[in-house]
């Protein structure tokens, strides 16, 4: 399998390792180990984008069109349907949460971008929870959000963020329009769009101003064990965590700590904090809600033809530079803001 094919999960590789490792926590470790495994066992559907969405004919139906399964503990998809658009709670927290979180991320795309749905074109949402024994991961496989329950130990269940969900849902929307090569520097802008817009669902739905916002990632995942805040921080990456049994966070926030690696497919995880730190310079040198300012710049980059699959960290601030001064006029505060941040992190000269 190439690092193309590979599930695209929250959790990255380098802290399961860590966690697999971990004496001190002996339940997680074995949940961690399977879930190390599964990340080469799961394969994501080839060039998902190149097919007609589901459940589109004629006018596109704007609501969300949710179906949450379950899995019961087994690792078999989709899973039992347990609730679908417009039932009433369920009573089960995660079924309830991921109902909600598809909910929130939808009417981000919708209400912010005119966007319906993941592809545009309203496609059907669908998640799966209680996937596995202790699953210590979220993932998008190409068609469905997939959430483990954690382990308790190190792991609180992956529903319980809304940004985790949100940044599974935007792997989708990636998939759907500059489908960037999952390795490398292309790997990376991958995941640092997805921590991108997971963050500004949160953001969205708490009514947030770029001020206002952690900018962590993951928040409320780990357990109370954990010396750490998330999986990620925006505002100062590889600070999230600091764990005599995890180790630290290792996500550098310029290109002077750029990694060099074949593990994680060329460091997707670690050197997307390059890429999410410029962000976080941009939104909060705009201000405000950071979707009107830095997410619009970001999208009309994403969308734009001029980013390729393969583009490197570079070439998306060339891009997004040139996309501020079209939306917000050459020379303009926010152009200025743009240029700024992507040459503090050391991408532009």
């Amino acid at each position: 399998m190439t690092a193309t094919d590979r599930i695209r999960s929250v959790v990255p590789p380098y802290l399961l390792r860590a966690v697999a490792d971990a004496q001190a926590f002996p339940r997680a470790a074995s949940a961690a180990r399977t879930a190390l495994a599964s990340l080469d066992a799961v394969q994501a559907p080839k060039h998902e984008h190149l097919l007609a969405p589901r459940g589109v004919s004629g006018a596109v139906d704007r609501s969300p069109q949710r179906t949450i399964t379950d899995a019961h503990g087994t690792t078999t998809l989709p899973g039992t349907v347990v609730r679908l658009e417009g039932d009433a709670d369920s009573g089960d927290a995660a079924v309830d949460e991921a109902y909600a979180g598809l909910g929130a991320t939808h009417a981000f795309w919708l209400e912010v971008f005119d966007r319906v749905s993941i592809d545009g074109a309203g496609l059907p949402l669908d998640a799966t929870v209680h996937y596995g024994q202790d699953y210590d991961n979220a993932y998008w496989d190409g068609s469905r959000m997939v959430f483990g329950d954690g382990d308790d130990e190190v792991f609180r269940r992956f529903t319980v963020a809304l940004d985790v969900i949100g940044h599974e849902l935007a792997h989708g929307v990636t998939q759907y329009t500059a489908d960037l090569t999952y390795q490398g520097q292309s790997g990376a802008l991958n995941e640092s769009i997805s921590d991108v817009f997971g963050s500004l669902v949160a953001q969205y739905a708490a009514g947030q101003t770029a001020e206002q916002a952690s900018w962590l990632i993951g928040e409320g995942l780990f357990t109370d064990a954990v010396q750490g805040d998330a999986l990620r921080s925006m505002r100062a990456p590889g600070t999230a965590y600091d764990d005599p049994v995890l180790g630290k966070d290792p996500q550098p926030a310029t290109m002077d700590g750029f990694v060099v690696t074949t593990d994680d497919a060329g460091g997707v995880h670690t050197n997307s904090g390059i890429p999410n730190h410029a962000f976080f310079l941009v939104a909060t040198a705009i201000g405000g809600p950071a979707w009107l300012g830095a997410g619009a710049v970001w999208w009309d980059a994403l969308t734009s033809p001029e980013v390729t699959a393969s583009v490197d960290f570079a070439g998306f601030a060339t891009v997004t530079v040139d996309a501020a001064g079209r939306r917000f006029g050459d020379g303009s505060a926010e152009q200025t803001a743009v240029r700024q941040a992507w040459q503090r992190v050391g991408v532009l000269d």
